[in-house]
């Protein structure tokens, strides 16, 4: 007890003399706008991936920058022994954008307020990452018999169109024995939460055009037909916008519902319906009931309607008859659904009610599915307790992490979630922010993980 006691106040201690260093590299960080949705950041996304490898090289890996068709990929390694266990660990440091009018200041200007850090990528991936890179430094230091890679992307927020590239490419150096994703929320503060599942995601555009021009209402309403207005009712066959229940046949045949034990530890995530509108500022929900909620969210899928473009938008009532209308689409997914298949149910269902509107697909990830039960997660139990004072539920996100889907794919190992943030922290949110609190837990929850894994020893 005594030794463990004192290996505790040492960790402390290392922890506490970081602070400066992480504070300083993550405002460098933070300040480097690597926006992967503005083609013109390229600049941008290149100093990221610079500074990224210059972080992992400072703390004794071997780095390296590797290209792909699209942005690149900052891959790092730590080897202590061919013998020991390899956890690789994925985080992403692209972000992003930000209006600047919606901010209380500059968003990819770093600012620190006592023990909170506001700027984009604080939370949303920046901060968490660079919590990792401390955390695999303090056991390094420590001898934890383990090897270490990192692998930082730069298209998480566009959804990896060229991490499957990235991973095909460089198979023969990827071997690994689990992987650690940091990029996950809790519920609650006072609740940590291990996520074991994701949702997918679908995109598609429906549009319909009934004309060549805007037409005057005087002269063409009545007859004329209203591409608009078509779209909204198309919509509404498709879902219920009250409860959210899509009405298409055969949507929810392949739905792999949440057992009850799986529903209880959603809710011993520490939520409560007020705590969740507070935190995104939602005014009312479709519904109250929290079990309903997190079911909801974590379990069941969705359709999304992100908005429709067609018709007159200015000042005032321009009274004509659009010509054109496009509605942008998506759909959370959960296992065991398919988006191939959910896309052409849909497609088929919009042909036979309204023949002349096109749906078009333009993207998917699919959902993910993984364990909350053996000895990972039971190391990352042992983990969050010894950080943060309490036992994790376990949950699953609502989200999308593409590059996780990828990695299951091709690595074939147990994934881990230990996420670092919080509903508060405004993850895509205006006034993004982070605080020294969940980074100096998540420093020695990662270094308790890193030594209770290299005791499962290599798979």
């Amino acid at each position: 007890m005594a030794v463990q006691d004192t290996a505790s106040r040492r960790l402390d201690l290392a922890v506490r003399e970081c602070r400066s260093e992480f504070e300083d590299k993550l405002a460098q960080l933070v300040e480097i706008p690597t926006i992967s949705m503005e083609p013109n950041r390229k600049p941008d996304i290149r100093r990221g991936a610079e500074l990224a490898r210059q972080y992992l090289e400072s703390i004794g890996a071997r780095a390296e920058i590797f290209e792909t068709p699209g942005n690149p990929v900052v891959f790092g390694r730590i080897e202590t022994a061919p013998s020991n266990p390899t956890v690789t660990i994925y985080n992403h440091i692209d972000v992003q954008p930000a209006d600047p009018s919606e901010w209380r200041r500059e968003p990819f200007t770093f600012f620190k307020q006592d023990n909170r850090y506001e700027g984009r990528g604080t939370t949303d991936d920046k901060g968490p990452a660079l919590t990792a890179l401390m955390g695999v430094r303090a056991a390094v230091q420590n001898s934890i018999p383990l090897n270490i890679n990192f692998i930082w992307e730069l298209e998480e927020e566009i959804g990896s169109p060229n991490f499957e590239h990235f991973i095909k490419n460089n198979i023969a150096n990827l071997a690994t024995d689990s992987v650690l994703v940091s990029d996950t929320i809790w519920i609650s503060r006072r609740q940590p939460a291990v996520p074991y599942g994701l949702r997918g995601a679908m995109m598609f555009t429906m549009t319909l055009q009934t004309g060549a021009k805007d037409v005057h209402s005087g002269l063409t309403g009545g007859p004329a037909r209203n591409p608009v207005a078509e779209l909204c009712k198309i919509i509404d066959e498709c879902f219920d916008a009250s409860t959210g229940r899509v009405r298409i046949k055969g949507f929810y045949d392949e739905v792999k519902r949440a057992t009850k034990r799986e529903l209880q530890s959603f809710l011993d995530s520490g939520f409560t319906t007020e705590g969740f509108k507070r935190a995104h500022e939602l005014k009312k929900l479709r519904f109250d009931d929290p079990k309903r909620v997190l079911e909801a969210i974590m379990a069941q899928p969705t359709f999304e309607v992100h908005g429709i473009a067609g018709g007159y938008q200015g000042p005032g009532v321009k009274t004509i008859v659009p010509y054109y209308a496009q509605a942008k689409i998506s759909c959370r997914l959960v296992p065991d659904q398919q988006p191939r298949k959910i896309f052409k149910l849909i497609r088929n269902f919009v042909q036979q009610k309204n023949p002349d509107i096109k749906t078009e697909f333009l993207a998917a990830l699919e959902p993910y599915i993984g364990e909350f039960e053996g000895p990972y997660a039971e190391a990352a139990s042992t983990a969050m307790k010894a950080a943060f004072g309490r036992a994790p539920a376990f949950t699953r996100e609502g989200g999308s992490i593409g590059a996780v889907v990828t990695m299951k794919k091709y690595l074939k190992s147990p994934i881990v979630f230990l996420g670092l943030s919080l509903p508060e922290h405004g993850y895509h949110a205006k006034n993004e922010n982070f605080d020294w609190g969940m980074a100096s837990g998540g420093m020695k929850m990662f270094v308790r993980y890193f030594d209770e894994v290299s005791k499962l020893g290599k798979r």
